[in-house]
């Protein structure tokens, strides 16, 4: 059964992802305290879709900016998302993937 005070965890960091940056499951869980837990993150994003307020899901990619979870958007639609925010993508990989990524350690820092 998916822990849903750690879905909404994530929710509120990804919800604080600017357009035209992304971030990655990992940098997510570690934020979170919880360096091992990559894949739960990618778990939140796939249960995300009716979340209130929304979350844009398509900013957050694997730690090499791959868009893994593209299939669950159907077709080419995460990387035009992404696109659409000035991000480039190529081949499913964000280009200067060091230049856009966000970490919330860093830019959530108190």
């Amino acid at each position: 059964m998916p822990d849903y005070n750690f879905y909404d965890s994530v929710y509120q960091v990804v919800r604080l992802i600017p357009p035209g940056r992304v971030t990655s499951y990992g940098a997510i869980a570690s934020y979170l305290g919880t360096k091992g837990s990559s894949r739960m993150v990618g778990y939140a994003m796939q249960a995300c879709g009716n979340a209130n307020p929304p979350v844009p899901a398509h900013r957050v990619v694997n730690r090499q900016g791959l868009l893994t979870a593209k299939f669950h958007f159907g077709g080419d639609r995460m990387a035009e998302m992404l696109r659409s925010e000035g991000i480039e993508v190529d081949g499913d990989q964000v280009q200067d993937f060091k230049k856009v990524f966000w970490d919330p350690a860093i830019e959530l820092a108190m």
